[in-house]
């Protein structure tokens, strides 16, 4: 189990030399591309079931540092809260550290219908495409979770389950760009500066996540991201290339790209919005733009994989979607919150996260950003093409 510091102080030591951010996503659930495309093309059919009563046990996979932490104390309020509630014992796992790794973990058993011990599984967009587009997951009772009608209204229809019937929003991010605005003297504002000034030449990184990289180039040339073309796709690519051959990238990274930022051996960075967050706490320096052509918006999800338990599962989804636990979870995780009404509630905890625009983005910032298409995210030919360009 790893041991319960804070997101801050990781990226603190990272910055600091004294860790290794190892996991590509450990910090967030960021939009990955790793996968391979699911083959089947059939749906969960299966009905919210009858029975209303809670299991003895919940057991939730999530990816580490993603849910609120009592430093003091070392429990997690917001599961000591639901326990307390309800008498389900939560068993909590951070053992999603790559979309693709989890899957790889699990995808036999569910695909021979098998349970996988798992009630609840947090998996980023195109992953919970690819499980709700195989069938390997149960419908939610939504008469159990009366508090979905919380759910922002960015995040209620993405294009791969636009019911909500399948998935509910863990929490969100940004990708943009961040930038040290002192050592530069200047504001970094759209993909283009960034691959082609020259104060910037070897000092820019881009993400490895392809829907985040390829999302914002694709939306610099003016395509759009969340309805892929081959046509787009390609223009994109070679954009992205020509600013590799060029040698103004210097490198595609995961969540490695913090420490560099907060080191200065970069200056700046495609970045996620909630590393920034972080970052900024110890260097106001550092500043997260949307990019003037559009940035994206990658969300984690709560899923139900086959054979957990629907009610329970869909009881502590309600849980967590009251305003009050939502902004309890929030004050440590600091990425997006998917909850209407946690903010107003975050002004009685803190008012600077409450009114931090990376956490609770307002609609202007929410207009400018897209979800990348999640059948593209998981398409074979393009993750090659990505891959070719980052050298994976």
């Amino acid at each position: 189990m790893l041991d319960p510091i804070t997101r801050r102080e990781l990226l603190r030591r990272a910055a600091a030399g004294g860790a290794v951010l190892s996991i590509p996503s450990l910090l967030a659930a960021c939009g990955g591309d790793s996968g391979i495309e699911g083959s089947a093309n059939t749906e969960s059919t299966a009905a919210a079931p009858a029975d209303t009563t809670l299991a003895e046990q919940l057991t939730i996979s999530n990816w580490p540092l993603y849910i609120d932490i009592d430093e003091k104390t070392k429990k997690r309020p917001t599961l000591d809260q639901f326990e307390q509630k309800t008498g389900v014992k939560v068993k909590y796992i951070e053992d999603v550290n790559d979309n693709e790794e989890w899957f790889g973990k699990f995808q036999a058993q569910l695909a021979q219908g098998q349970a996988i011990d798992r009630d609840i599984t947090v998996l980023t967009d195109w992953m919970a495409a690819r499980m709700v587009r195989l069938g390997y997951v149960d419908k939610l009772d939504k008469d159990a979770i009366p508090n979905s009608s919380n759910l922002v209204s960015a995040l209620q229809s993405p294009g791969w389950d636009p019911k909500r019937e399948y998935s509910l929003p863990w929490q969100s991010g940004l990708t943009g760009i961040a930038y040290n605005e002192k050592t530069l003297g200047k504001a970094i504002t759209s993909i283009d500066q960034l691959f082609t000034d020259p104060d910037l030449h070897d000092a820019v990184t881009c993400l490895s996540e392809m829907p985040d990289t390829m999302g914002l180039v694709m939306s610099s040339n003016g395509d759009d991201p969340s309805k892929v073309t081959a046509g787009a796709f390609g223009k994109a690519i070679d954009k992205l290339q020509k600013a590799v051959d060029s040698g103004q990238v210097q490198k595609f990274t995961g969540n490695d790209y913090a420490a560099a930022l907060a080191r200065g051996s970069i200056l700046a960075a495609i970045a996620w919005s909630g590393d920034v967050v972080q970052l900024q706490l110890d260097n106001p320096n550092l500043k997260f733009v949307i990019p003037d052509d559009g940035g994206m918006i990658w969300t984690d999800n709560m899923l139900i994989p086959k054979g957990g338990d629907v009610f329970t599962a869909s009881t502590f989804m309600d849980f967590v979607y009251d305003p009050k636990i939502a902004a309890q979870i929030e004050a440590y995780v600091n990425y997006i919150c998917p909850v209407d009404g946690a903010k107003d509630e975050m002004l009685k905890l803190d008012k600077d996260i409450a009114n931090n625009n990376l956490i609770f983005p307002d609609e202007e910032t929410l207009s400018k950003v897209k979800i990348f298409d999640a059948e593209a995210a998981d398409n074979k030919d393009y993750k090659e093409q990505f891959q070719a360009v980052t050298g994976a």
